[in-house]
């Protein structure tokens, strides 16, 4: 099983004797997946059981796909035909992810969920519109860079973060992820909303988590640049192996983004890069803490930068509340 760009043995199931038909149980090898999109290659070999050495075992096949196609597939369950030798196809092997949701988180939902249940406190309802991008729909398999997670165009929101990651795995069995990636299309989708409350009274943080690749990279800036004078932050996480220098581009922290000319008023993206937060010691708490604490570090600054660039100051304290003695009115 290798990464496309940095080939890496991820491990080897267990040896199935004396049958035709080996049902392999190495399911948290499954752990190390971090990507819908990350490409993975399964070799099978028929074992010398003399000889420690793959090179001398009878080659059998492999099977090329992704963690998404395994995902997205009818029951999570891929059925691909052993290739790889020339003329011959030695059976069928069967990739299965059927426990995926309860086994393991990819970095997806990680980052999601570690950024998202600090964010969520501050919307009074707890409803989030969910978006995913860079997938083909059923039924007719065009691709969208804008849908809802949860299939309902009328009513994208989500109730919490459980919510959203519900909607998300879902997603997975149902739309096949495919390229190019733009952002642009639901950077304006925010936008729309962040226009139409401009008083102060709301505050919009878009949560983009990505591979890194982006199609629409000019697009991409003019939406930000417009968006900049809007109150709303973007959050962008990277997973993955993918070299990140366009997002960091975005980030804005070195030097602000623009567009035909146009600076953006102010810096309203953030970009960190979920392999900085793997520990591999496998305390995810720590390290989620750590990635929550780093994306989220720019936005007061960012809000309180738009509040005053509209002159929006804060309400005032409300007086104290104060009751007699009588204990029937004393709040508890």
């Amino acid at each position: 099983m290798s990464h496309s760009s940095y080939p890496f043995l991820f491990g080897r199931t267990e040896v199935i004797k004396n049958t035709l038909n080996p049902d392999f149980v190495r399911k948290y090898i499954l752990d190390y997946f971090f990507e819908e999109k990350q490409n993975l290659r399964f070799d099978v070999y028929d074992i010398d059981s003399k000889s420690p050495d793959l090179g001398k075992h009878d080659f059998l096949g492999q099977v090329y796909c992704t963690l998404g196609e395994i995902v997205g597939s009818p029951a999570s369950r891929l059925e691909k035909p052993l290739g790889g030798i020339p003329g011959k196809t030695c059976g069928t092997i069967i990739l299965s992810a059927e426990e995926l949701g309860n086994c393991r988180m990819n970095a997806y939902a990680m980052a999601l969920k570690a950024v998202g249940e600090i964010i969520q406190d501050y919307d009074s309802d707890k409803m989030f519109p969910a978006l995913g991008f860079g997938a083909k729909l059923p039924p007719d398999g065009r691709v969208s860079h804008e849908f809802p997670l949860n299939g309902n165009v009328e009513n994208p929101y989500c109730n919490g973060m459980e919510g959203i990651l519900e909607a998300y795995h879902q997603s997975l069995k149902l739309v096949q992820l495919y390229g190019p990636t733009n952002f642009a299309p639901v950077v304006n989708h925010v936008a729309r909303y962040a226009a139409a409350v401009e008083d102060g009274s709301q505050y919009f943080i878009l949560l983009i988590i990505t591979d890194g690749v982006i199609s629409d990279m000019a697009q991409t800036k003019e939406a930000i640049v417009n968006a900049a004078k809007l109150p709303m932050s973007i959050i962008i996480v990277g997973v993955g192996q993918a070299e990140f220098d366009a997002m960091v581009e975005l980030d804005g922290d070195d030097v602000r983004i623009s567009s035909r000319g146009k600076l953006a008023e102010r810096d309203i993206v953030q970009f960190v890069p979920f392999r900085d937060y793997m520990d591999r010691t496998g305390n995810h708490v720590l390290s989620m803490a750590r990635l929550a604490k780093d994306v989220l570090a720019e936005i007061p600054d960012q809000l309180i930068s738009y509040m005053k660039s509209r002159a929006i100051k804060p309400n005032p304290v409300p007086p104290p509340y104060s009751t007699c003695n009588n204990p029937e009115t004393t709040p508890l």
